[in-house]
């Protein structure tokens, strides 16, 4: 493991993206921490609020501690549009490290510390509010819980079986091998995200997100481990036919014992591999489904449904903090195929030095 990160360290870039995903993880694993509103927080009155800015130098050009101003909504009747305006007459001290609303740290135990907390009178957006009233900040920790895990969950179902399935018809060979691959095929023969699409329409409106989440990661389970079980059978194939392995067969271990014992730990380095290239896959998939709105629904947030917004021009042009999910989507996505290229390169010994 320690080789592994230094091999890793010398290589600035997925050294970059290693530490990206690792605080990723590290920051909504602890959102309600860093969070200032809870995920629920809603107030329409402040739609489209624009991000709330931070200041540490006064208009005497004095260091201070950091304060921000607050906003208030009117009407302008020359574009026909509610706006905002910021009133320079308070200055509001950001607040560290100070009391907020109660939350469990990781189930465990109730505090109400928080990062930054919101001061008193004033209202606090970091990046901005969305239709809702929802402060987007603090959601984008939130919706990270279900963007960036329901890959790893996913995995843990559909990686299990097609290892099992693909060691149980590489080894057996023949007519079972015939069997098993076709029905492979034909899972993989099924459109993917069609289904999805499909599936989630017609999920009844009263289920929870946590019903459509687990729903979801089932779904894609289903149908990723088929076209990971034919390359798992592909390297039995292989490894079956070594000497050590027919050693094992005379003294006589039984079938089982022999793949789950001696020859799937074989492919330990491309199920490595493959689990660091197959999360952005689910990823981008969720975030697809929640996109279109048949995904993790509101008040719950996931990146996928955060993004939805930033689907109208005038968002773009005039809100682009609405982006910000897209933005750690693609961080996200592109840090798990750097990593998992490097990792390719460091399991492969034809590249090790």
């Amino acid at each position: 493991m320690l080789n592994f990160f230094k091999i890793i360290k010398k290589d600035k870039i997925p050294f970059i993206a290693l530490v990206s995903l690792l605080l990723m993880y590290f920051l909504i694993i602890f959102a309600d921490f860093f969070a200032i509103y809870p995920s629920t927080y809603a107030n329409r009155k402040l739609a489209y609020q624009p991000p709330s800015n931070l200041y540490i130098i006064t208009p005497e050009n004095k260091l201070v501690f950091p304060y921000t101003y607050n906003f208030e909504k009117y009407f302008n009747e020359e574009t026909l549009s509610v706006e905002y305006k910021q009133l320079r007459d308070k200055k509001y001290k950001i607040k560290f490290f100070s009391k907020g609303y109660e939350y469990k740290v990781l189930g465990l135990f109730k505090t109400n510390i928080h990062l930054i907390s919101k001061p008193d009178d004033c209202n606090l957006f970091l990046l901005g509010t969305d239709i809702n009233g929802h402060d987007v900040y603090s959601r984008l920790f939130f919706g990270g819980r279900i963007s960036l895990t329901i890959g790893f969950l996913a995995l843990l179902i559909s990686f299990p079986i097609g290892a099992v399935y693909g060691g149980i018809s590489g080894y057996l060979g023949g007519w079972a091998d015939k069997i098993l691959m076709r029905v492979a095929e034909a899972i993989m023969s099924i459109p993917s995200f069609y289904l999805l699409i499909i599936l989630a329409s017609i999920l009844p409106s009263n289920m929870t997100s946590i019903q459509r989440f687990a729903l979801i990661t089932a779904i894609l389970a289903f149908i990723g481990w088929a076209g990971f079980s034919r390359v798992i059978r592909g390297m039995v194939l292989s490894i079956k036919n070594q000497e050590y392995i027919k050693s094992i067969e005379t003294i006589g271990a039984s079938k089982k014992r022999i793949i789950l014992k001696h020859i799937l730990p074989q492919t330990s380095s491309y199920v490595v591999i493959a689990i660091t290239l197959s999360v952005p896959s689910y990823i981008l998939a969720e975030s697809g489904l929640s996109f279109l709105g048949l995904g993790i629904q509101l008040p719950d947030a996931s990146w996928g449904n955060m993004l939805r917004e930033a689907q109208e021009f005038a968002n773009i042009i005039y809100r682009p903090w609405l982006l910000m999910p897209g933005f750690l989507i693609f961080i996200a996505v592109l840090s798990f195929n750097v990593l998992g290229d490097k990792i390719r390169d460091i399991l492969d010994p034809k590249t090790i030095k």
